[in-house]
């Protein structure tokens, strides 16, 4: 068993060498095919991870005089400072619960209009649904913000409609704190809805039409054949989509947040991305807010590990 295990010891350095070298040489016989990923490479190098080298603020007691090497190295005193802030689980429940709710909202509503799209067979019924759901997409973030803001002011439409049908007084949305995730999430669904079905709607495009007509012949009904055909299609592009967005679930809106920010609503309103802002650009304090902002990060890089393994063992797709 000794000498077999040895042998083996041996063997493997040849075996990778041999794959280096055929992986070289394929390489090497398609260079232009590569060429065309050098740009790709340096953009991110450049803008991507050469920046990242100004994360070491965040263990510094950054001074704009003395630069980023000459700051004194201050270990975790920043990362404690904000564990030990007053608001520290304020900001976590605030950024976990729009991040969460926002995730279960609207995740599955893009897959269920794609699929009832895909049952619709008058064409110009469905190029209308379709412009008028994507449309919501292409409007900026602060115009979506001003707009949400004029339809529920106290004038606005909205409170218009409740004066008359209830005749009750108008109710000021955008002052109270327990209303604002809602009105976040349901701007997130108006305006993420129709662009998000997009990619399911492709995927729905590559099912093989024998497939329905053979479950056709077999009986299913149009139900029973979204059911088995079309979602187990578009499951492997779910499961993808879900990576991504648990992957950036600590990451949410900063401008919409920020945009619809009131003095009042702020005990619901205020997220790490927020906070980030005004504690690192309009308090100028560099190293704590680049610490908030990192502790964010690696959240979001354990989650996306996570659910990564997660996926790929419960249904074998994952990203990598």
């Amino acid at each position: 068993m000794k000498y077999t295990s040895v042998t083996m010891a041996h063997k493997k350095p040849k075996v990778s060498q041999s794959n280096l070298k055929r992986r070289m040489k394929a390489i090497a016989g398609n260079y232009q095919l590569y060429l065309f990923l050098l740009p790709t490479i340096v953009f991110f190098a450049i803008f991507a991870y050469w920046p990242m080298y100004g994360v070491t603020i965040a263990f510094k007691d950054f001074s704009v005089a003395k630069g980023i090497m000459d700051s004194p190295w201050v270990g975790f005193k920043h990362f404690e400072r904000f564990f030990t802030s007053f608001n520290f689980w304020q900001l976590i429940r605030n950024t976990l619960g729009l991040s969460v709710i926002g995730l279960l909202v609207t995740f599955p509503l893009p897959i269920i209009l794609a699929l009832s799209l895909n049952q619709v067979t008058n064409l110009r019924f469905k190029k209308f649904v379709q412009t008028t759901v994507y449309a919501p997409f292409f409007i900026s973030t602060v115009v979506l913000s001003g707009m949400i803001l004029v339809f529920l002011s106290p004038t606005g439409i909205i409170n218009q409609a409740v004066v008359h049908l209830s005749g009750q007084q108008p109710i000021l949305f955008m002052s109270k704190p327990e209303y604002f995730k809602a009105i976040y999430i349901l701007s997130d669904v108006w305006q993420g809805t129709g662009f998000g079905a997009i990619i399911y709607l492709a995927a729905l495009a590559g099912v093989n039409p024998e497939i329905h007509e053979a479950a056709i012949v077999d009986g299913a009904t149009k139900w029973q054949r979204v059911l088995h055909v079309d979602v187990p299609s578009i499951m492997p592009t779910a499961v993808i989509l879900l990576i991504l967005a648990v992957g950036n679930v600590m990451n949410i809106g900063f401008e919409k947040a920020y945009l619809l920010q009131t003095p009042t609503n702020l005990p619901t309103s205020e997220i790490i991305s927020t906070y980030v802002y005004k504690v690192g650009l309009k308090q100028s304090q560099y190293s704590f807010s680049t610490a908030v902002g990192l502790f964010n990060s690696v959240i979001n890089l354990i989650l996306l590990v996570v659910v990564n393994k997660a996926a790929k063992k419960l249904s074998n797709t994952s990203l990598f």
